[in-house]
């Protein structure tokens, strides 16, 4: 059997969303109406940014304007935006998770990426970071290659488990000995299915589910990083 690192990366890599940053590259190149923002999204972004709002609405609104507004897009038309993504934004990355990554890969553990951002994004974060596994949100698209305005989410518990069983089962992965990160209220499950959860960075949510559950807790670790500096908070730690 072999050990996995499960890593989200929206949040737990990357120190914001990809798909956000997509979105606001087909805005600035005018693939998509600037107007777009100036409505749902942007109240919920001012809300996170005052800290009155919450992270996941913030995301789940802008992902439902991302593949609604994408909808009749040929896929290859934005591979330049989705290339520049990576290649402006790709090491904007928590330092901590990046030498966890880079420590795994040295332990000889399996790396996969599972994350709520758009598949064709991960893919490219993947290869930078040279992680040959990965599962992200699928953007449908039909016949011609254009967006379907569908997709199979990949923020939700629930869909993280499927993809991560189906790992399990074709690599044969001990989860006992395995890691997983996450930040969010997504990643819950794939937290506590293994022998070794960390949290970075973890919404309030998640800290509030977590120490709910005594068995997670015994073997959580809870890690925040700010600046230049990585700190490891003990998990009995109160939230205010």
């Amino acid at each position: 059997m072999c050990i996995a690192a499960f890593f989200d990366v929206d949040g737990t890599l990357y120190r914001d969303s990809l798909m956000v940053e997509h979105f606001k590259k087909l805005i600035k190149y005018e693939v998509l109406d600037p107007a777009i923002w100036h409505g749902s999204a942007k109240k919920k972004f001012e809300n996170w940014a005052k800290r009155h709002g919450d992270y996941e609405d913030f995301l789940l609104e802008i992902a439902n304007i991302h593949i609604s507004h994408l909808k009749g897009i040929d896929k290859d038309y934005i591979n330049f935006i989705t290339e520049q993504v990576v290649s402006l934004k790709g090491d904007r990355v928590y330092r901590f998770t990046r030498d966890r990554i880079n420590w795994h890969k040295k332990q000889g553990h399996m790396v996969i990426f599972v994350s709520g951002s758009p598949s064709f994004i991960l893919e490219k974060m993947a290869e930078k970071y040279d992680v040959k596994l990965y599962k992200g949100t699928e953007y449908l698209v039909d016949e011609e290659n254009k967006f379907t305005g569908e997709l199979i989410p990949m923020w939700e518990s629930e869909s993280k488990m499927v993809a991560i069983d189906e790992f399990v089962r074709k690599y044969n992965i001990d989860l006992e000995k395995s890691y997983s990160y996450g930040d969010t209220n997504g990643d819950y499950d794939m937290l506590k299915i293994v022998g070794h959860p960390v949290l970075i960075n973890p919404i309030k949510k998640l800290v509030d589910r977590v120490q709910k559950d005594q068995e997670l807790m015994d073997k959580a670790e809870f890690i925040v990083e700010r600046k230049d500096v990585i700190y490891k908070i003990p998990s009995n730690v109160e939230t205010l």
